[in-house]
């Protein structure tokens, strides 16, 4: 009997699918990537045309040995690594450390892991597309080029261990970006006004909201501005001037991608884009169902595409119409354009088998296994049913020449929302507006008026940074998790109650990689290097042409870099403290947690201490200095030397300069000068404006 090998990935993956195949075929795992560029060496071939030096993996010899032993019995052997660019190359990589016969080697791919779909992919074998090999080597060599000539010079300049790469630069600069935003932004106030109504025969009030004039907004900017308005309206009679009924319609949303399952697993699970990932595969590999064996629950997880396949949106829609009723069931099967990108060449993330319903498999499953299967179980199920209907109501209230709004609406048909419900789903309110008309007799029973300041750009969440680097184009569904893990655990980035925060060792690495290589963190570029990268994968550009016109620049930008950087080398400071075990005057050093205090009589003395940088500020409280302090993941702000006796604190640089109106201490925000106080609202510009 002819026998036949099968090569996966993973253990996991090779059990699955294991199931679904005769006696004949063994299926084995290659534990991801077998070779690689070398750790101790760029491992790239500048002379000679820039040729990558691949070399075993340390630690895959052994399975090398298995896979050539298994490989030899093999009459026909199956790559049946994942398919993406990724996984074509560790079947190109699997076929070369194998000296595998060409003929006899078949490349096959499946975007989820059941019976028909590795059984119909066995009948249709292919060769390894080496223009997707080439996408992701040429992926592999600028990523290596920029980490293996840059990191150096971050280790010389700040401390050894740093690390810069290609995506997490930029994506270290966006957030940087945003801190300077927030940072510089002054809060403006205004102020809303609600009038509270009686409504003839309702024991309920009605509130409407302050609009302006019949043809014009207006915006309430101070008191003195809320104050005329108000006594203009006293004593005034409120008149229904305008009362219109409809409908608005919210679409269903579409189903999975990458991106978009990261950004809801966030909000809706509070997952990080790690553990996402991390669940999402297991759920694609296979889990050990109850009764069912070992079973892939999800459809590959790294893809860009909405689309689905036409048996799987028929089984839903037939699934709809029994379980809902046809009414709820998409009147056609929703399109939106293909993107250009690689991974449209898959299906949107959905169940494998929507039979099995998360109820049904919940018991065999990690609580956020069925967290996150239930996520996409609903939402795949979601994006075939009808959009929710809601019954609108929009009221016009004039008094005294102004005019006050009602708006309210019903949910009237819940359509997609009886599966899938939206996180920024809001509660139902001003339900009394339904029963209005324009007969009905309204009378003033109070006003209810709010003081607000307009809030800064939000902090980066994972979320909002994978939505930003999928709007921009910066980096692939497979990236953007490694990305975000990396600048997190380097400590360029703190992640505090899922806001993301730059850390003043953040800072520095991206102040230098601006100032020295703007082109590596510059959006545009890396944007679109990533099309390029997607045009070797379309066989339309040779990957070496881009490795020819990236290297050159960078090696003349890291060459510059270091003759500055030797101009500009920091010495270590001596601060005002005293060693007391050895005498010395204790120095300022740079470790991976910030600032501390050294003896510079190590190895003799090992004395350090705790280093806090006076800012020459007195506590507004209890007079002792104001220092630089670190949250414990590494976030900044400014707090009292005599802390914990005294708790004062700020995220701001508080300033030395008091503010004339009441007194309390001026923050640096930009170049002004702001009240810390925010009721006060006093603004000034520095007149001494510093490099912060």
């Amino acid at each position: 009997m002819a026998k036949y090998l099968v090569i996966v990935e993973s253990p996991a993956k090779a059990k699955t699918i294991n199931k679904f195949l005769g006696s004949n075929y063994h299926v084995v795992a290659s534990n991801g990537h077998v070779r690689d560029l070398p750790k101790s060496r760029l491992g790239i071939d500048v002379e000679d045309d820039y040729e990558p030096k691949y070399i075993t993996i340390r630690g895959k010899g052994d399975i090398l040995a298995m896979l050539r032993k298994e490989a030899k019995k093999a009459d026909k052997i199956y790559l049946a690594t994942d398919p993406d660019r990724e996984g074509e190359a560790i079947s190109w990589h699997l076929a070369t450390a194998l000296k595998l016969d060409e003929a006899h080697t078949n490349r096959i791919t499946f975007n989820e892991i059941t019976k028909n779909a590795v059984k119909t992919a066995i009948k249709h074998p292919r060769k390894i597309d080496m223009d997707l090999v080439d996408a992701q080597q040429a992926r592999r060599m600028l990523d290596r080029m920029v980490g293996y000539r840059i990191s150096p010079l971050l280790w010389s300049k700040v401390k050894r261990g740093l690390s810069a790469g290609r995506v997490q630069s930029v994506a270290l600069r966006l957030i940087c970006d945003r801190e300077q935003e927030i940072d510089a932004f002054i809060p403006k106030e205004y102020w809303s006004l609600d009038a509270v109504l009686n409504v003839s025969g309702e024991k309920k009030p009605l509130t409407a909201k302050f609009y302006g004039k019949k043809k014009e907004k207006i915006e309430i900017h101070s008191q003195e501005e809320l104050n005329a308005i108000m006594d203009a309206l006293k004593d005034a009679a409120y008149q229904i001037v305008d009362i219109k009924t409809g409908e608005r319609t919210r679409k269903a949303p579409v189903p999975f991608t990458t991106s978009t399952l990261q950004q809801e697993a966030s909000k809706q699970l509070n997952f990080s884009t790690q553990k996402t990932m991390r669940l999402a595969q297991q759920l694609y590999e296979g889990v050990d169902i109850q009764g069912l064996g070992t079973v892939g629950l999800i459809t590959y997880l790294r893809t860009d595409s909405i689309r689905i396949s036409e048996e799987a949106d028929s089984n839903a829609r037939n699934f709809i119409a029994e379980n809902y009723g046809q009414e709820y069931v998409a009147a056609a099967p929703k399109t939106t354009e293909s993107g250009k990108k690689i991974q449209d060449a898959h299906e949107a993330i959905r169940p494998t088998y929507l039979d099995q319903l998360p109820v049904k498999v919940k018991e065999s499953l990690s609580r956020d296994q069925f967290r996150l299967y239930q996520l996409i179980w609903n939402r795949f199920v979601a994006s075939r049913m009808k959009e929710a209907v809601y019954e609108t109501t929009n009221i016009k209230i004039e008094a005294a020449g102004y005019l006050f709004t009602v708006s309210t609406s019903r949910l009237a048909f819940e359509g997609f929302m009886s599966v899938y419900k939206p996180d920024d789903e809001k509660a139902e309110n001003n339900v009394l507006a339904r029963k209005i008309n324009k007969d009905s007799q309204l009378s003033f029973k109070d006003f209810d008026a709010k003081q607000h300041f307009t809030q800064p750009p939000a902090h980066y969440t994972e979320a909002s940074l994978v939505k930003t680097m999928e709007e921009l184009g910066i980096g692939r569904p497979s990236t953007y998790a490694p990305t975000i893990t990396t600048i997190i655990s380097r400590r360029y980035v703190a992640k505090e109650n899922k806001n993301l925060y730059v850390t003043e060792l953040g800072e520095v690495v991206n102040r230098m990689m601006v100032q020295s290589f703007p082109s590596i963190v510059d959006v545009n570029f890396t944007a679109n290097l990533e099309y390029l990268l997607d045009k070797v994968g379309e066989g339309v550009v040779n990957y070496k042409t881009v490795i020819r016109n990236f290297y050159p620049d960078l090696d003349e930008a890291v060459q510059k870099a270091e003759k500055e950087l030797e101009e500009v080398k920091i010495e270590d400071e001596v601060s005002d403290v005293q060693c007391d075990q050895c005498g010395r005057m204790m120095v300022i050093k740079y470790g991976p947690h910030g600032k501390f205090l050294a003896c510079p009589g190590f190895p003799e003395c090992r004395n350090t201490k705790t280093y806090f940088e006076k800012i020459g500020v007195s506590c507004p409280k209890c007079g002792k200095d104001i220092v630089i302090k670190k949250t414990k993941k590494g976030r900044r702000y400014y707090g009292c030397m005599g802390n914990p006796e005294c708790d004062f604190m700020t995220w701001q640089r508080p300033s030395d300069k008091k503010c004339p109106e009441c007194g309390s201490v001026l923050l640096h925000k930009g170049n002004k000068l702001v009240c810390m106080n925010e009721t006060c609202g006093f603004v000034m510009a520095n007149p001494k404006e510093e490099d912060q």
